[in-house]
This record gives structure tokens, C-alpha cells and sequence, in this order.
């Protein structure tokens, strides 16, 4: 069993690591994955041997507040915000008293309490993430502001009473400052992360509150959560459908952006199936409620996004290797600094000590542990954006270093309907009247071809004509009677069963075949008059689809149980590089296999169901189909919208995230690698100067912020994304 929740009080990305750490302790719990960006916990579990709020006790345990649900608002913010406006009043006053208040005992001891009191609300929020952390064996943020904060104040306090300790500079102001800093800080990375998860707070937002419940005639509002499969909802114009469902009255278009992207409303009637949180545009409809609950298409995709926000891709696991090193390196580079400067440069003991405290508060775990979460988050805002589901964090990284991908043909490549794409007719017959003939003769089939053909002639205003003795002849056509004369319609295995010639119709025969059309004779009183080519239409994008992938430098190929010369007509017009034909599903998986042996990271495209082992086989599934079915596909990315356009989009997606994962990457390093030889004091022989431990503080809180609004910085990708 599989739950996802929120956790309060995280800091940095090792209390992310001492949350896994303690929950899959439990034996009962199989895999524990949090996301420091969204602040949530993906966890499953054997629901035999514990449950949720055994889950909950674990998470207290560890020192930080389990929440019941998705964190959706910025609620949260408030507290923290009070904290900010106090820290920041404390700090003004403790200035405005060192510059106006003449030097007298009081002013100290003034000073002193207005830092005390600081210290133990304000900056007790540390001190307590520091107890829990060291309790967990791990340390985390909150250690090394704790430490930095607690050396500042401690031998402020001690120099406070000379008499009683020693005589030296007191540093209340720097612990105040450092704690209004940090604070601050902390405010602003909580704001920049709330806009980076506002995918699924703007998910949550879509789905109806109220409905209409029909019962014996009458409508009553009801909760949406109150509604029951079979239960029948009156939708007026204007509203929306409260409900996964089916129209059983009325007629209306329906704006269904929210969830294909697709700004024109669809026509719909009864049979039709909608969407909940789809909106109603002109005409009432009384609707039966076939999905509700987590069954609904809203739901399902609302379970993509929060799976995808609480898995981790590779390139995460690095950073939580790094930030279990990270404190107790920094701690030991702060004692080094401390050492050298007082023992070894003779410096006097308050030159080291600031040297040593700013070497604590420069350092920041949290920009490595926000780099990827948050661009992932970003990420993966955009792809719904443009009804794309990445179903991990893993695939969206995946989709950057994708070298071959393969598709599916049928329903795929083409539209999965066969089309008439050419009539032949031979004197006397005209195209038209071959077309109303052979209409007629397969308008009692339910055969695909058949109900294609009839189709056709009814576009074109043809009359069909009723016929006689009808009669199916499996796998080679039907024959018929038609005005009193035997008619045949088939392949050239019903022709050759009857003994009827067809040597005028041969050469035509075999160019529709090359084209790749299913070909059909009709022979009318033991004479072909004519043929009728059918093939499954390409999709109006495919061509443009796969120019696309080949720019991006992918190899392409098609793999199908089609015949070999449909294949290749259809790869050639598409210009795809490589075919095969005349697969069954089970094999599909060779061919994948073999670029994966060549060493190519290689996705699939097909439709989730029929091409399910080579999805699976793939290292990227991408199951494309309607809106409606996005539910219940099974690749690893679901396209929303029918289009292969998608594909390419969400290729550039991956590589522009990746991208982006590695720039906050690179700048969480430098920054660290710059601002801890700087805060020891590396230039002070240059510049005479050390850095400030409270301007280090807020170096370390920006530090954090400047991560988060680089990957902000992709929704400007966004834009770019539909070109």
C-alpha cells in the first residue's frame, strides 16, 4: 500500500535523509522517498502490519509534525512570516539602542534581554531541529545555525559579566541578526517553493465542491463526495461537471482544456462520456455517474503528479550523499579555522571566534537538497501545463538522455480509422456508382472495412441500395445479391474461390498495394468493375513529430503487426529509419532490446494496452491516447492530448529540467565552495577584513532562495514549449 503526506519542520536535505532513515527502519515499510521541495513523504508499507498513524508516531519520533493531507496553501507561511516581522522589530531596537543610548550598564543588560528573548523563540525552532537531528545520529541545517547562534550568544553572556568570567566584546547583535537573517531567508525559500508546487494546488482547485443529485424527479445539492456510481446529476449551462459520467440527456459543448489543453469546446450528446471538472458551455444535461473517487480521471492524474513529486531521480540520490557528509565537514572546517587563526597565527581569540562562527552560518545544506526537487516540481508543472504526465521524477530525468525511440503504427503513427483513399472503376461504371455498389453490398457487415466504406458513400450523399442473400465468406469477403446479379467483395482469394478473372484490374491491384492500401475487388455479375483502396490514415503531425525527434539527434523506428508493405509505405512517407513488421506483441520487445544491447537508452510510444511488454521493456514507456483513457494507461509518461507533437515536447522538457537540475547544482556548489574559504578568512590578507558572521547568515539564507527561483526560471521555457 502506497500514501503520500506532508511533513512540517523540515530544514534541510538531511532532515529529508533522518525521515527515510527512521521510517524504513520499520520492517513493515518497504520504501520511504521525501521531497524537501514540496515538503512530502511518499510512503509504502505492508497495511498488515502497520498503519498510518503508526506512520505518523515514527515521523514524530524523528522530531518533525506529520500533516493528514497534501500540503495545498501557503497557510503554513504565517507563523513563519510573525516570526520574521518579531526577529526583524528585536533587531531594530537592539540598533537603535547601540546608537542613541549612552554607554551605561543598562544599555547592556537591555541589549542582553532583548537577545535572550530571541534566542529561545524565535531561534528555538534550531535548537530543536538540531535535538532531533543529533538524536536521529545525523546533522543537519539547524545544527550549524544552532552552534553559530549558541557560540555568539554564550560569549556574549560569559563577557556580559567580566566579574564573575572575562572581560571582551560582546556579540548579542550578531545572534539576533543571524537569527532575523536566517529567518528571513527560510520565509522567502517557503514562498519560492510554494509557486513551484502550484501544479497540484491548481489540480485540487478543479474539482467540484457541489453537485445536483436527480432523485424521483426532483434535484437536490449534495457534495460531490456524496455522489454514488449510477447516480444521475442535472449540469446547467455554465457549471461544471461535478463527475466522471455518461450524458443520458441533453446536448452541449464542453470546454475540456483543463484537461486535453485544447481551448475549443467539444460537442456533446447523449452516449458521450465526460469529465469531471470539465466545463459545461451552452445546454443542460442530465448525467450518470460512472467513476467517482480516486477512480476518476482527475483523481488518477492528480496521483501522477503527487507520485511524481514524491520520487526521487538518480541524480537526487548524489546531493543525499553529499549532505550526509556536508555538517560534520563544515563543523570540522570551523574548528580547523578556529585553530589555525588562535594557535597557529597567534590571532587573538575573538578574531578566530567570529572567523569560526561565520564558517558555521555560510555553509548551506539546503541549496544542495532544493536543486533537483524543485526543478522536478517546475518540471513537471509545465508538462501538465501542456497535458503531459511525467509519473516520476526518474522519467523526467530519463526523457534528457533518450537516444532511439520507437512507435507503435496503428492508433499511433495513424489515426487506428481506415479511410477510402481511392476507387478505381472500369467502363462503364463511374467511381461514384462503384463506390454506392460496394456501400450497399457492405452495409449489413460490422467488419471495420466495411463500416468505413459505408461511411464514405453516406459522406458523399451516395444511396445504398438494399441486397439479397448476404452472405460473409470468412477471411476473404462477403458476396451478395445485388439487383438481381451476383455481387463479390473481397481480396483476390474470393475471386479465385468463384473462378473470376481479373487481369484488366491486376496492375492497378498491386499500386494500390505499394502504397500500402487494404484492397478490395468488386466483381459484379462474375466481372470486376472496379477497386476500392482503404488504409489507415497518417495523423496530420506524425510527419512533422518525427522531423522533429531526428533534429534532436534520436534514431526512430516503427514496430507493428501490420503487413511488411503497409510498414514500409507508411515509415517511408513518414521518413522514419528503421521497420518491423508482422510482429506480435510479445515480440515487440526484440527489437527494443537490441538498441538497449547497442548500448541506446531507447522509449516506446504505442497505446499503453496492446504494446504493454514493449512499454514496459523500454527504458521510457510514453503511452499517447485520449483524455479519457489517460487513467488507465501504463507508460511512464501519458500524453494527454492525441498528438506526437507531445513526444518531442516532452523530450525538450527532460533535457531543459536536467539542464536546469545541473545549473542549481553547480551554483549550491560554488556558492559552498566560494563562501566557507571566504567566511574563514582566505582574504584577509588581502583585504584586512573578515565577513561578518551575520552577513554570512544571510549569504546562506539567499543561498537556499537563489536555488529555488532558478528553477522558477523554467516557466519561462514553458512558453517556448508549444513552438
Amino acid at each position: 500500500m502506497k500514501e503520500q503526506f506532508t511533513v512540517a519542520g523540515m530544514s534541510c536535505a538531511n532532515c529529508a535523509l533522518a525521515i527515510e532513515k527512521r521510517l524504513t527502519k520499520s520492517p513493515a515499510i518497504s520504501q520511504a522517498s521525501v521531497n524537501l521541495a514540496s515538503e512530502n513523504v511518499s510512503v509504502t508499507f505492508d497495511p498488515d502490519l502497520i498503519n498510518l498513524s503508526d506512520i505518523y508516531d515514527l515521523v514524530r519520533d524523528a522530531g518533525y509534525t506529520p500533516l493528514d493531507t497534501i500540503k495545498l496553501d501557503d497557510s503554513t507561511l504565517h507563523p513563519s512570516h510573525n516570526w520574521v516581522i518579531f526577529s526583524a522589530l528585536a533587531a531594530s531596537s537592539v540598533f537603535l539602542i547601540m546608537w542613541i543610548v549612552p554607554e551605561i550598564p543598562a544599555k547592556l543588560y537591555t541589549i542582553m534581554g532583548i537577545a535572550t528573548l530571541v534566542q529561545f523563540t524565535a531561534g528555538w525552532t534550531f535548537y530543536r531541529g538540531a535535538y532531533h537531528a543529533l538524536k536521529n545520529g545525523s546533522a543537519n541545517m539547524d545544527v550549524l545555525v544552532a552552534m553559530g547562534i549558541t557560540a555568539a550568544y554564550g560569549y556574549s553572556l560569559l563577557t556580559a559579566f567580566p566579574q564573575l568570567f572575562f572581560s571582551g566584546p560582546t556579540f548579542f547583535d550578531t545572534s539576533i541578526l543571524l537569527i532575523s537573517f536566517i529567518r528571513f531567508g527560510k520565509y522567502l525559500e517557503a514562498r519560492a517553493k510554494g509557486r513551484a508546487n502550484q501544479a497540484l494546488q491548481r489540480l485540487f482547485a478543479l474539482q467540484a465542491d457541489r453537485a445536483r443529485l436527480l432523485v424521483d424527479g426532483e434535484t437536490r445539492e449534495v457534495a460531490a463526495s456524496d455522489i454514488n456510481i449510477g447516480d444521475i446529476v442535472v449540469v446547467k449551462p455554465g457549471e461544471k461537471i461535478p463527475v466522471d459520467g455518461k450524458i443520458i440527456e441533453g446536448k452541449t459543448s464542453i470546454d475540456e482544456s483543463m484537461l486535453t489543453g485544447e481551448s475549443i469546446p467539444v460537442e456533446k450528446g447523449p452516449g458521450d462520456k465526460v469529465v469531471g471538472a470539465t466545463l459545461n458551455h451552452t445546454g443542460s444535461l442530465k448525467i450518470q455517474v460512472t467513476q467517482v473517487g480516486r477512480d476518476t480521471i482527475l483523481s488518477s492524474i492528480i496521483q501522477m503528479v503527487e507520485d511524481a513529486l514524491g520520487d526521487k531521480p538518480p541524480i537526487q540520490r548524489l546531493a543525499d550523499r553529499i549532505s550526509s557528509y556536508f555538517v560534520p565537514t563544515v563543523i570540522l572546517i570551523s574548528l580547523i579555522t578556529f585553530a589555525s587563526w588562535h594557535f597557529i597565527q597567534q590571532s587573538p581569540f575573538v578574531f578566530a571566534f567570529t572567523a569560526s562562527i561565520a564558517v558555521l552560518v555560510v555553509a548551506c545544506p539546503c541549496a544542495l537538497g532544493l536543486a533537483t526537487p524543485t526543478a522536478i516540481m517546475v518540471g513537471s508543472s509545465i508538462g501538465l501545463t501542456h497535458g503531459i504526465l511525467f509519473k516520476s521524477a526518474a522519467v523526467l530525468e530519463g526523457m534528457a538522455h533518450l537516444d532511439a525511440i520507437g512507435f507503435d503504427k496503428t492508433g499511433t503513427l495513424t489515426t487506428g480509422k481506415l479511410q477510402v483513399t481511392q476507387v478505381v472503376a472500369y467502363p462503364p461504371y463511374s467511381t461514384e456508382e462503384i463506390l454506392k455498389i460496394a456501400a450497399s453490398g457492405e452495409s449489413s457487415s460490422i467488419h471495420p472495412l466495411a463500416q468505413a466504406l459505408v461511411t464514405k458513400a453516406q459522406a458523399e450523399g451516395q444511396n445504398i441500395t438494399e441486397v439479397s442473400n448476404y452472405l460473409e465468406e470468412s477471411g476473404h469477403g462477403i458476396v451478395c445479391t445485388y439487383k438481381q446479379m451476383p455481387l463479390l467483395i473481397g481480396n483476390n482469394k474470393l475471386l479465385h474461390r468463384h473462378e473470376i478473372h481479373y487481369d484488366t484490374a491486376e496492375n492497378d491491384f498491386h499500386r494500390l498495394v505499394e502504397a500500402g492500401n487494404t484492397t478490395m475487388f468488386i466483381a459484379l455479375n462474375q466481372q470486376v468493375i472496379g477497386l476500392i483502396g482503404m488504409a489507415d490514415q497518417v495523423k496530420d503531425d506524425s510527419r512533422e513529430a518525427i522531423h522533429r525527434l531526428h533534429k534532436l539527434g534520436l534514431k526512430t523506428f516503427m514496430i507493428t503487426g501490420d503487413n511488411q508493405t503497409v510498414a514500409l509505405a507508411v515509415a517511408h512517407e513518414l521518413g522514419i529509419d528503421e521497420v518491423k513488421a508482422e510482429v506480435l506483441p510479445s515480440e515487440k520487445i526484440d527489437m527494443i532490446k537490441a538498441y538497449q544491447e547497442k548500448g541506446f537508452q531507447v522509449a516506446m510510444v504505442g497505446d499503453g494496452i496492446n504494446d504493454a511488454p514493449a512499454l514496459a521493456q523500454a527504458n521510457t514507456g510514453i503511452a499517447i491516447g485520449s483524455g479519457t483513457d489517460v487513467a488507465r494507461e501504463t507508460g511512464d509518461v501519458v500524453l494527454i492530448r492525441n498528438s506526437l507533437l507531445d513526444v518531442e515536447r516532452a523530450i525538450r522538457l527532460g533535457r531543459k529540467t536536467l539542464s536546469k537540475i545541473k545549473q542549481n547544482f553547480f551554483w549550491a556548489l560554488i556558492y559552498n565552495l566560494i563562501g566557507i574559504p571566504l567566511a574563514a578568512g582566505a582574504l584577509y590578507s588581502t583585504t584586512g577584513q573578515l565577513l561578518p558572521p551575520q552577513w554570512a547568515g544571510l549569504a546562506m539564507a539567499f543561498s537556499s532562495v537563489s536555488v529555488v527561483l532558478n528553477s522558477l526560471l523554467l516557466n519561462r521555457y514553458g512558453k517556448k514549449l508549444i513552438t
